[in-house]
């Protein structure tokens, strides 16, 4: 189930809710997909999503409950992820995550220049070739 708190953090110049999931995080970040949040709003194990969406969000099926008990259930599902035991990723999960899957053309010094744009079409539908 995805949850959200009402608009009460002010950051930035405006009021923000919490959307968590107490279900997985790939529930929370579906939805918040659904939502049109971006991903860079999402903080360890909830999303900052501000004043303006909280309706959609609601309407989406988000259900309202008090900031004190996303974080009960947040540590109830094992999903709490507090700051403190919170560490940052590793540099190579971070460009892994943030890599496009393009060909390596330092490994196609023979190639031309057709043939790398083949590859490379191939390699984006799925069907690496070569």
């Amino acid at each position: 189930m995805i949850y959200v708190d009402r608009p009460a953090w002010p950051a930035r110049g405006r009021l923000w809710s919490h959307l968590i999931s107490d279900v997985s995080l790939a529930e929370l970040h579906a939805f918040a997909e659904t939502l049109g949040v971006p991903r860079r709003g999402f903080d360890r194990d909830h999303y900052d999503i501000p004043a303006e969406r909280f309706a959609m969000a609601v309407w989406l099926g988000a259900r309202v409950a008090l900031s004190r008990d996303l974080v009960r259930l947040l540590r109830a599902s094992g999903l709490r992820r507090p700051k403190h035991l919170s560490t940052p990723p590793p540099p190579s999960t971070v460009l892994r995550d943030l890599a496009v899957s393009v060909p390596d053309v330092r490994h196609m010094p023979d190639m031309s220049r057709q043939e790398v744009q083949d590859r490379g079409a191939g390699i984006r539908s799925g069907v690496e070739g070569g």
